[in-house]
């Protein structure tokens, strides 16, 4: 089996329509399809829902049910907030500064720019909760290279000791110098 790409992943929302006017005014996307129906076709339970498609650019599409019938939603209380998020790859730098613009004058909150090392990052809220960041790649082509050459000895370390390995340090030790853009 080769998989080609993900077709689609998808999330909960709200309200279907605020989140589509959200995704299509903040972030550009187009709204591509909806499905609607009263029982699930996988497993023949009755349970109305409205399911929505949005162009996320290249092929990759964003997602989301909406379940009236279902009790409110919420978010996973033993994961913390930032773990669980939803990233956007944009143009370069002054694309994530000029998004991050963007999206604080439709009145959204914007935590960032974060230095990565290898990306440069800003974060926001969807209305439904759920974390977005937007990513501006400033890796080099070496650094990716030691990144995949350790990855296999961190993820051991890792295993062992549940601490984080050093391996890959020097990421952190570029944005404290200012380096990585």
């Amino acid at each position: 089996m080769k998989l080609q790409r993900i077709h689609h992943v998808a999330y909960r929302c709200n309200d279907a329509r605020e989140t589509v006017q959200f995704y299509q005014r903040v972030l550009n996307m187009n709204f591509m399809l909806a499905f609607a129906e009263d029982q699930v076709p996988s497993t023949k339970e009755p349970d109305p829902y409205m399911h929505v498609f949005l162009d996320a650019g290249m092929g990759n599409v964003l997602a989301f049910f909406e379940l009236p019938t279902r009790p409110a939603m919420d978010r996973d209380r033993n994961t913390p907030q930032w773990v669980q998020h939803i990233a956007f790859e944009i143009g370069d730098y002054n694309a994530l500064l000029d998004a991050k613009a963007h999206i604080e004058s439709e009145g959204v909150a914007v935590l960032g720019p974060v230095n990565h090392g290898i990306f440069q990052s800003i974060y926001f809220f969807d209305p439904n909760g759920h974390r977005l960041e937007l990513v501006a790649n400033t890796q080099t082509q070496e650094q990716l290279d030691e990144l995949q050459r350790v990855a296999p000895a961190m993820l051991e370390e890792w295993s062992a000791s549940k601490k984080a390995p050093r391996h890959a340090a020097w990421l952190h030790e570029l944005e404290f110098r200012g380096n990585g853009r």
